[in-house]
């Protein structure tokens, strides 16, 4: 019995989460209708936006016009981006030393640190670093904030550049944050600014554990800028469960997905 159009969609979908990529003649095969009827469901999941139709198949996209301004990001899944923030403050110990990049879940990861001492935090994010100095000042926390030097982004509200690299290499940290523009086990760890990247990619290379903070929109997806393969993950901080095609990779690489729980 051949499935429904709404049904082979879901599929479609699927695999796109699972892989960031599906091929028309494969899907055709193993859902048993012809290559015309599979092109036909990614034309109406490209029209709704879900997808990216390129020679022979169809790609994953995160945004359809790349990387949304900064205040819009901060308000998208910001449910899922507060309660992953808030799983991921759950492992900072007592003089821990981290880095926190310019993502807007990280920006909520800072928000939630409390009652930890001596904590030392390298960030090159603006908000990040507004945000630990009112804690600061607040006595949620004790120890310091250090912002990177470099030149300014008003549109990405962070400093990179080769001050950045070059003061960053001075530091190693016990824990990188890292806020994706996507991850996949076939892409690795992505994002849309080039200067960020670097300085998220050289962070991971100081870190004795990366974690990748990723709400559902990021699970598959391949944005513009590679910052490492997926095994420099230790773990991966999400409000999805790993897709079914992953659980052989993340073992492999021995990766610890954490689940959190929304608010009903």
């Amino acid at each position: 019995m051949s499935l429904l159009a709404e049904e082979r969609k879901k599929i479609i979908l699927q695999e796109l989460d699972d892989t960031g990529k599906v091929e028309v003649i494969l899907l055709s095969k193993r859902l048993q209708v012809s290559n015309e009827t599979i092109r036909r469901d990614m034309d109406v999941l490209e029209e709704l936006g879900k997808l990216k139709r390129v020679y022979g198949g169809a790609v994953k996209i995160a945004h359809k016009d790349g990387e949304p301004a900064y205040n819009l990001r901060r308000v998208m899944n910001y449910a899922e981006k507060q309660a992953i923030g808030r799983q991921a403050s759950e492992l900072l110990k007592d003089g821990d030393t981290i880095f926190l990049d310019t993502g807007t879940t990280v920006l909520e990861l800072a928000r939630s640190i409390a009652g930890k001492k001596r904590i030392t935090i390298i960030t090159n994010s603006l908000p990040a670093v507004h945000v630990l100095v009112e804690s600061l000042n607040q006595e949620q926390f004790t120890g310091q904030v250090i912002l990177l030097g470099g030149e300014i982004s008003p549109k990405q509200q962070s400093i990179s550049g080769l001050m950045s690299h070059e003061m960053l290499q001075n530091f190693y940290v016990d824990k990188a944050f890292l806020s994706v523009g996507g991850i996949s086990p076939l892409h690795g760890i992505t994002d849309f600014d080039m200067n960020e990247s670097l300085t998220s990619r050289m962070a991971a290379k100081r870190a004795n554990e990366v974690i990748v903070l990723a709400d559902h929109s990021k699970i598959g997806g391949n944005a513009f800028c590679h910052i490492a393969p997926i095994e420099v993950a230790d773990m991966i901080i999400s409000d999805q469960d790993p897709p079914v095609s992953w659980i052989e990779d993340l073992a492999t690489h021995d990766i610890t997905w954490i689940k959190v729980s929304l608010p009903e």
